[in-house]
């Protein structure tokens, strides 16, 4: 991690509140031989454009975890902002707030990290923070392409008859003459500070797209996520499941 040469500061947030239905305690979960939030962190740590990462997290046990992999955790967040309706909007200009009253320091862009896309590289990190400064952008936001695509969902009607999600006067069939649709991954989260304390939002006319394959788009959100992260870590490390 080193200061960038555009001129610009980037901060990342590293989110990851004590809290989680879906997968309890998922932030500090042991995947592939390291806790989940180790792998955003070594991502965030290797990224040449960063100028600083933090954590923000309500949990004690995370921050000292976050800290063993060499996290800056200058704070914990308050408890109103660690519940599931808590806005993560409010939750980066928190962020975003404490380190300028308390430490002065001040970014130009936010770069929200969730701890649930471990397959996401520095690589990535990078090429979404050069896109937004080569293009002024207002934001940058990671997606994938879809699958399966949009035009080939279907609905249920009450008694389980099977209708098109979306409308077409004539169904497509073949997969070539679909055309591009995108989904987005949750790797990527990033925007101007003044877009992000004015109108809290990723999304502007200004924002842009940056595309991640299949195979790093994983978003963690239940145990069969985890196991298909897991299968992949250690396939990459040429090691069995453990």
């Amino acid at each position: 991690m080193a200061e960038t040469t555009h001129g610009k500061r980037v901060l990342g947030v590293i989110t990851a509140r004590g809290g989680s239905k879906g997968l309890p305690r998922k932030n500090i979960l042991q995947l592939a031989g390291k806790p989940l939030i180790a792998y955003t962190i070594d991502a965030a740590l290797g990224a040449s454009f960063l100028d600083r990462v933090v954590v923000s997290t309500d949990d004690e046990e995370i921050a000292k975890v976050a800290r063993q992999y060499g996290a800056d955790v200058p704070f914990l967040r308050p408890h109103d902002l660690a519940g599931d309706e808590a806005s993560i909007y409010r939750v980066l200009i928190h962020a975003v707030q404490w380190l300028g009253e308390h430490q002065n320091w001040h970014a130009d862009y936010i770069l929200l990290l969730q701890p649930t896309s471990p397959l996401r590289r520095a690589e990535d990190i990078d090429g979404s923070i050069t896109l937004a400064l080569e293009k002024d952008a207002d934001g940058v936001v990671s997606l994938y392409e879809a699958r399966p695509h949009p035009y080939q969902t279907k609905r249920l009607t009450e008694d389980g008859r099977i209708l098109q999600f979306i409308s077409q006067s004539k169904p497509i069939e073949r997969r070539q003459e679909l055309p591009p649709a995108y989904a987005v991954n949750g790797a990527i989260y990033l925007v101007k500070r003044s877009i992000l304390l004015e109108q809290e939002t990723f999304y502007t006319e200004r924002t842009l797209a940056y595309l991640m394959p299949p195979e790093r788009s994983l978003d963690i959100d239940s145990r069969w996520d985890f196991y298909l992260a897991e299968l992949v870590l250690n396939d990459e490390r040429g090691c069995a499941p453990g």
